[in-house]
């Protein structure tokens, strides 16, 4: 196994130019833009739409898309180390043309949809045309697929779609939804559900209301996490996205290398609290001394710079092993494992600074109290932490088996017995020796 941890020179030019692009171009519109995502909004356009036209130019237009979608089949971690410039920024994402829910929406239209299906929503979801929603999660079941309540019957050339999903990202820009909906309750129950597309302006699709987190303010109307109530919402059959009672396996195929985009995205916002953290330190004076030369304050940033760093490479690491086995399943544990270590060492990173900044920390002048509780929706996002440490402990316990024997195989004494069996001819023949 070969590894190398150095970028090939061709892509660190093109990794050195995103870098400056972002700075220089993208993080100021975070001040100026409510929402990438509202293509309504003539701000966004005129100042979004000529950076979008420099990235096409430069030919790191969606990168994510294999060469089969006009994409550059960039790989995993490729596509990790610039999504890791890209996390720095909030309209960074769309300028490039991998802002979520699209890409995984687009993922498994790509991998799913029909010719028609690609013609209607997967192309010009691609050119950022359109937005897309992916609408699954339920008020009272969460993520779990297995107590979904949301229907589909079919009627004729006809689905009815009856029921309730909770933080639809981004539905309220959306032109349509994938849904995730039970079309045969009878089946297994990861066979139970189906993914319908429906567009957003479908009879019937009622938006109750759009949802903000935490840091936001009710009185903005900025929330963009929509709870959406489907009223005998029509589609014709023709909306099915994949395989009648395939929508579990729907659902896994667009969220492995979403994963992982996620991270390195959380890897470059971390690096910039990092960054914050550590200006802070060596420029605030406090009972006679720089901050930086509290022995606390440098274990907190020693701290936070190994989780930083350990984190990343878990994240290229994972990343590598994507790209070397080309297959999700072979690399679910470190998927799984990259999730579940992510919120942690956001939060953690996230809370430190704010402690070091003090009171200018947790007030709204800097941004600690949005990334702390930023770091708790990636800890929801994409499955909860829970989730993914069972099915890490599930893989890490698969590579093991059981001992049949009354005491455990590392047991002191038996392998002592067994050493002693091993090299008897030689501790025999030294004691005839003596």
């Amino acid at each position: 196994m070969t590894w190398h941890f150095e970028t090939d020179p061709e892509f660190q030019k093109q990794l050195d130019w995103i870098d400056d692009f972002v700075r220089e171009e993208i993080e100021p519109l975070d001040f100026i833009i409510t929402s990438p995502y509202d293509l309504t909004d003539p701000v966004r356009n005129e100042i979004i739409k000529p950076l979008q036209q420099q990235v096409q130019e430069r030919e790191l237009w969606a990168c994510h898309l294999g060469p089969d979608l006009g994409g550059p089949g960039y790989g995993q971690v490729k596509l990790a180390l610039m999504n890791e410039i890209l996390g720095r920024a909030r309209c960074a994402p769309t300028v490039f043309g991998t802002q979520a829910p699209d890409t995984g929406n687009s993922e498994i239209l790509a991998h799913f949809g029909t010719p028609e299906q690609k013609e209607q929503f997967l192309e010009p979801l691609l050119r950022n045309e359109i937005v897309s929603c992916y609408s699954m999660t339920e008020p009272q079941g969460g993520a779990d697929p297995k107590v979904f309540q949301t229907t589909a019957i079919q009627d004729g050339d006809e689905w009815i779609i009856s029921g309730e999903k909770w933080f639809s990202s981004n539905a309220r820009y959306s032109t349509f939804l994938i849904v995730m909906v039970v079309t045969d309750p009878d089946n297994p129950p990861y066979q139970q559900q189906s993914m319908f597309l429906v567009p957003t302006d479908t009879s019937g699709v009622e938006i109750v209301r759009n949802v903000g987190l935490g840091y936001e303010s009710e009185t903005d109307d900025h929330g963009s996490h929509a709870y959406v109530r489907y009223n005998n919402v029509r589609v014709p059959k023709e909306n099915l996205l994949g395989p009648r009672g395939g929508g579990f396996i729907v659902a896994q195929t667009r969220l492995g290398g979403g994963r992982i985009h996620h991270a390195m995205r959380t890897s470059g916002r971390v690096q910039r609290i990092f960054d914050m953290m550590c200006e802070r330190a060596i420029s605030r004076t406090t009972q006679g001394e720089l901050l930086s030369k509290k022995q606390m304050v440098q274990e907190m940033i020693a701290d936070s710079w190994l989780e930083m760093e350990m984190f990343r490479l878990f994240v290229l690491r994972t990343a590598w092993r994507i790209d070397k086995y080309q297959d999700y399943k072979k690399v679910r544990k470190d998927i799984s494992g990259v999730k579940a270590a992510m919120p942690g060492v956001y939060r953690n990173i996230a809370t430190r600074a704010l402690q070091i900044h003090g009171s200018l920390g947790v007030s709204w002048e800097m941004p600690f109290t949005r990334e702390v509780m930023e770091s708790f929706h990636m800890g929801l996002a994409d499955g909860p932490t829970e989730v993914h440490k069972v099915q890490v402990a599930r893989r890490v316990l698969d590579d093991y088996v059981p001992c049949d024997d009354l005491f455990p195989s590392s047991h002191l004494p038996k392998k002592r017995e067994a050493a002693l069996t091993k090299y008897a001819d030689v501790l025999e023949r030294h004691l005839e020796t003596q």
